[in-house]
C-alpha cells in the first residue's frame, strides 16, 4: 500500500516532533499528512513553535497510530524542502474549514513540504 493510499484510509493521531537549531525538541498533534504526487508530504500548520523549529532546522519525524486495537502505524523521518503560505493550494487541502473569524489560532498558514527519507512501522525496526 503507497504512503497516498495509507494516509487517504487509515484513521488514527499523529505526532509532529522537530527540533531548534540548539537541539531542544518539541512535539506537536498533527493530523495525517497530505501525500503529494511526487510522494512528498506536507502539512498545514500556523506559525508556532513547530513551524518556527523548521525554519532553522529541518528535520522532522512524525508519528502515526492508527485507531483500533494493537500498536499499528508508522514513523516518517523528514526533511524539509519548502513551503508556502495561504495559498490556493494550501485551501484547497484543508480537511476542516472553520466559519470566517473562528479559526483555533489566529495568523497566517503555511503548507509545508517534507522529502520523507525513512518509513518505519509505529513498533519495531525495518521490515
Amino acid at each position: 500500500m503507497t504512503l497516498k493510499d495509507y494516509f487517504e484510509n487509515v484513521q488514527g493521531h499523529g505526532v509532529l516532533a522537530t527540533a531548534d537549531a540548539s537541539g531542544r525538541v518539541n512535539m506537536a498533534i498533527f493530523s495525517r499528512p497530505h501525500v503529494m504526487a511526487d510522494d512528498t508530504v506536507a502539512f498545514i500548520m500556523p506559525h508556532r513553535l513547530t513551524h518556527a523549529n523548521l525554519q532553522t532546522n529541518p528535520h522532522a519525524a512524525y508519528l502515526f497510530q492508527e485507531d483500533g486495537p494493537g500498536w499499528q502505524g508508522k514513523r516518517l523521518y523528514l526533511t524539509k524542502i519548502g513551503e508556502e503560505q495561504d495559498t490556493e493550494r494550501l485551501k484547497s487541502l484543508r480537511r476542516r474549514v472553520y466559519p470566517s473569524g473562528k479559526e483555533r489560532v489566529a495568523g497566517p498558514r503555511f503548507l509545508v513540504f517534507f522529502r520523507v527519507d525513512l518509513v518505519l512501522p509505529l513498533v519495531g525496526g525495518a521490515s
